[in-house]
């Protein structure tokens, strides 16, 4: 199953992470500095949990940091990979709320990150047009630049994992594709 897009069309984040809120960062693997190739992104410590929706060896966290993985395609998701989705924004909602310094990435932190972050800030009481704009104010203007992750969140994910599910999906399998640049 493809997880990303290979299309370049976008740039790349300069940084790392960007925090979106206070205790809530975004961010990838891998960041294009102005005028340079695509360098790895490696987390040591920074961060008391780091959430991964695409994972490479090599890029951490450190050892001793709470870490969930839930690989998911930057692309049309079944219900399962939304309620993944849901129940990572869920966790990084209540670590955010607890004070933890909390790091969502994906491959380059634009899409994937940006879904789970945006549904974090809507379960954290701000409406979803709302969290889109946050993200792209702070992380880039071309953040969630997945159409179909803005629908989701515009329809909620609850209600976009019913849907999904509707088209004779099975629970764990996802469309495969990818639309946008991750």
């Amino acid at each position: 199953m493809p997880t990303r897009r290979k299309e370049r069309d976008t740039p790349g984040p300069m940084g790392p992470w960007d925090e979106i809120v206070p205790g809530l960062w975004m961010g990838g693997h891998f960041v294009t500095p102005p005028g340079r190739a695509l360098e790895p992104v490696v987390v040591e410590q920074e961060f008391d949990l780091v959430v991964s929706l695409f994972t490479r060896p090599g890029h951490g966290p450190a050892p001793g940091v709470e870490h969930l993985v839930r690989e998911v395609p930057d692309g049309p998701l079944s219900p399962g990979q939304l309620h993944d989705v849901l129940e990572a924004a869920e966790l990084v909602a209540g670590a955010v709320r607890r004070g933890r310094r909390t790091l969502v990435r994906c491959h380059s932190g634009q899409n994937r990150s940006g879904l789970v972050v945006a549904q974090a800030l809507v379960t954290l009481g701000h409406q979803a047009d709302r969290a889109v704009e946050l993200i792209r104010e702070r992380r880039s203007a071309w953040a969630l630049n997945n159409s179909l992750f803005v629908e989701y969140l515009a329809t909620g994910l609850h209600t976009a994992a019913l849907l999904s599910g509707l088209d004779g999906q099975g629970h764990d399998q996802g469309h495969g594709g990818g639309l946008g640049r991750d």
